[in-house]
């Protein structure tokens, strides 16, 4: 896939995520992309939830859009790949590119959003986060 990504997933899909049609039901793709996002975390050395205060602050989604280009179905083994496109003060993007063999099945943008669990405000990205970031990434991620 894109040389763009330095990290990837891979995972392989189940009967029970697939529907009448005999292709991965949409929703799965969110479960899709949540196990993947969490394996990168790992990848950059910081594993959710241990590497965050989540007592002070936690990171919520903010918006996911999804399209879809090709069908995935029972079996097929996804390679999801992940990468940070920007960072923001208080939130960041996530691109994801989920194919199969060759066949680009679709594209998943999420944005999370660090915010303080009492004041349910936005507070900045830990500066650990961003250098883990910054340096695992190989196209360094917008700001």
């Amino acid at each position: 896939m894109n040389k763009s990504f330095k990290f990837s997933h891979q995972l392989r899909v189940r009967w029970s995520e697939v529907d009448a049609q005999g292709v991965v039901f949409n929703p799965h793709y969110l479960t899709f992309a949540d196990i993947a996002v969490t394996e990168y975390y790992r990848a950059i050395g910081m594993p959710y939830p241990a590497a965050f205060d989540v007592t002070v602050a936690d990171l919520y989604a903010r918006k996911t859009q999804i399209e879809y280009h090709a069908s995935a179905r029972f079996d097929d083994a996804l390679d999801l790949f992940v990468r940070v496109s920007r960072l923001g003060r208080s939130s960041f993007d996530f691109h994801i590119e989920v194919t199969h063999v060759e066949e680009h099945i679709s594209t998943i943008q999420m944005t999370y959003v660090h915010a303080n669990l009492e004041k349910q405000q936005s507070v900045p990205l830990t500066q650990q986060f961003r250098d883990a970031c910054i340096s695992y990434e190989k196209v360094p991620p917008e700001q």
